[in-house]
């Protein structure tokens, strides 16, 4: 009987297992590559875009160490013509990398938790061909009525 229980309990995980295959990688922006390693964490990135405008704040997890991680960001993206701007390494809060290219920015935050390496990847991207609307007067604020002070007693 237990033999038959721990049996079942292996064809039940190895099912499972067959049934998830792993997520492909997502790059939101083609030319931001994101090393092998890395798995993208969607339950929270957010994606916002408009027709002149695109924006992702992407999470990715991996263990991986952080400083040869940010090493190959910095050379695969100024390979694919992002210029640096800025690096910045704090004692427990880990590389944070500005880059620029042609107007967009990217951000790339690099830290550690106790399992996970994790890189929080923030870009904006003008929307070339995007043709940006008028803007609608805004309203303009009525002055409220002025009203008494009270009289202070003394």
């Amino acid at each position: 009987m237990r033999r038959l229980f721990v049996l079942s309990m292996i064809a039940l995980t190895l099912s499972a297992c067959a049934s998830s295959p792993p997520r492909a990688q997502r790059s939101e922006f083609e030319d931001v590559p994101v090393p092998k390693g890395l798995t993208v964490d969607m339950d929270k990135s957010t994606i916002i875009e408009s027709p002149s405008v695109k924006a992702a704040r992407i999470f990715y997890k991996g263990r991986l160490e952080p400083e040869s991680l940010a090493t190959a960001f910095r050379t695969t993206l100024e390979a694919n013509g992002w210029r640096h701007l800025s690096s910045t390494m704090a004692s427990g809060k880990g590389t944070t990398q500005i880059y620029d290219k042609s107007g967009n920015s990217l951000q790339i935050m690099i830290y550690e938790s106790w399992y996970y390496t994790w890189v929080e990847l923030s870009a904006t991207r003008v929307v070339t061909g995007a043709v940006a609307s008028p803007a609608a007067p805004l309203p303009t604020a009525t002055p409220l009525p002025a009203t008494p002070a009270p009289p202070v007693r003394q």
